[in-house]
């Protein structure tokens, strides 16, 4: 059985089940802000306990106030470890917004450096994620971040940002017995590059827990937290409530045999994957906590044949679309309020268009290559739009390292980024072109292609032939048609 304790990174210890104060946030929904000195005892029983791992975000609303808070009347009396996030908006940025955000959470941390801020990224067509990603980079050396994590994160975009040779040690998913989708691709990403999970969503905001066996299906209204707004939408997108109710009924008959709760029985099954160093359960500071049964989940262990059953009825459900964080990013939203009127208002043009002659509408990336040849990242002529032939440069920087998935997916987002800007999508284009540098590494190549292309299939050469600089791997060029309106 797995220790209580694991490592992330060079030497961050946490606990496996950590504590989430994400609650926070939906306790000041109405306004009325909980009080930093009053609430902050109410952690001490969870790192008395052992449980001395705190997630966090700096838009939970006073989470970081109250964690810099305890962490400053109890320091002395117990090790914590305090895990934050920056949530950008969507848009142009700088080093100094970076710094600005980070020192913000150091602040209110009341600490000298981060143990580990987790990144999130909205769009990743514009490359300003990455530039981001770099700059927190630099403010890990110089001390103020110990480790870096990424939050949300799909499985081609951890690659790209580990490729890109950015340290990262974590990615914070939805990772659940209803929500699979890192047990895949996910997974597999994470060990080649040495990046572990921290899963959240574990217990489905409660739901999975002997509290909900047998019982009617609820009505979203005012009185359901955000969390039980969120996840009973991942319950519908999965089949519903008699398919949610044929899965409590299994963990009830196995929780039963071991002597525990539905609770532990479904947080186990996901501490047993595969690159999960932890799972976060959510705490309502000064509520309610379940310390002594969230525990027990370190006192048994699965047999094969409990996961075989938990396996077959899992086998039953629909499964949730998308990727690992594509729930913020795409329909459907698997968030409280189903849409991101809660999160943000929209997502800015990744490249700025400018006229071009005889009414054609143009967009440049900032490659240095294009001044110097004369040409731009994309043409829209009409409802026609014409994407030069695209590589990983970005900037100065080549991502994706010597990773061809990796160069692929960030030029296939550069390729999405013109199209975007000009006013079309990815199930616009109807012809690619691919060249790779080296024909033995078309697999991956053509893999990351399928995957961006699923369901849309447009025409496809792939050929091999020498790039012009060095260390790059593929090319790509696009050709997307507008329908008529």
């Amino acid at each position: 059985m797995d220790t209580r304790r694991t490592t992330l990174g060079s030497g961050l210890s946490i606990s496996r089940v950590l504590t989430g104060l994400w609650q926070i946030a939906d306790m000041e929904r109405s306004g009325t802000l909980l009080d930093p000195v009053d609430t902050a005892p109410a952690m001490a029983p969870y790192a008395e306990a052992g449980l001395s791992t705190f997630d966090m975000a700096d838009h939970y609303g006073s989470a970081e106030l109250i964690a810099g808070q305890f962490r400053k009347q109890y320091a002395k009396e117990a090790e914590v470890q305090l895990l934050t996030k920056w949530v950008p908006k969507p848009g142009k940025s700088s080093k100094a917004e970076v710094r600005e955000a980070v020192g913000r959470s150091l602040k209110r941390l009341q600490g000298e450096s981060i143990d580990l801020l987790q990144f999130h990224a909205w769009h990743y067509p514009d490359p300003v994620w990455l530039d981001q990603l770099f700059w927190l980079s630099e403010l890990q050396e110089e001390g103020l971040i110990r480790h870096l994590g990424l939050t949300n994160f799909d499985a081609a975009h951890v690659r790209v940002a580990c490729a890109s040779g950015i340290p990262i040690v974590s990615n914070q998913v939805s990772y659940s017995l209803l929500d699979q989708r890192a047990g895949g691709e996910m997974t597999a990403v994470c060990e080649e590059y040495g990046v572990q999970l921290l899963a959240f969503g574990t217990l489905a905001g409660g739901f999975l827990s002997d509290r909900w066996l047998g019982r009617p299906e609820p009505v979203m209204d005012g009185t359901a937290t955000w969390s039980q707004m969120k996840y009973k939408r991942f319950i519908d997108t999965i089949g519903g409530w008699p398919s949610f109710q044929r899965l409590l009924q299994v963990l009830d008959q196995i929780a039963r045999q071991h002597e525990v709760s539905i609770a532990n029985v479904a947080t186990r099954f996901i501490l047993d994957q595969p690159a999960v160093a932890g799972v976060i359960v959510g705490a309502r500071l000064g509520e309610r906590a379940h310390i002594d049964d969230t525990l027990r989940v370190f006192d048994f262990s699965l047999t094969a044949s409990d996961k075989a059953a938990i396996r077959q009825v899992q086998d039953t459900f629909l499964p949730v679309p998308g990727d690992c964080g594509d729930e913020y990013r795409k329909p459907p939203f698997l968030t409280a309020s189903g849409d991101l009127s809660h999160h943000l208002e929209t997502f800015p043009l990744p490249f700025q268009p400018v006229p071009g002659p005889r009414g054609s509408t143009q967009v440049f990336s900032g490659t240095p290559w294009e001044g110097m040849a004369g040409y731009s990242r994309a043409v829209r002529k009409g409802r026609h739009i014409y994407v030069s032939g695209s590589t990983s440069a970005h900037g100065a920087k080549r991502i994706g390292g010597d990773d061809p998935a990796a160069q692929a997916h960030f030029v296939l987002d550069k390729i999405e980024a013109a199209i975007i800007s000009l006013g079309g999508t990815m199930e616009d284009v109807v012809r690619t072109r691919i060249f790779v540098n080296d024909i033995r590494q078309w697999e991956p190549v053509a893999r990351a292609h399928g995957s961006r292309f699923a369901g849309i299939f447009p025409a496809n050469t792939l050929v091999e032939a020498p790039l012009v600089a060095e260390g790059y791997l593929v090319e790509i060029e696009a050709e997307a048609e507008i329908p008529d309106a």
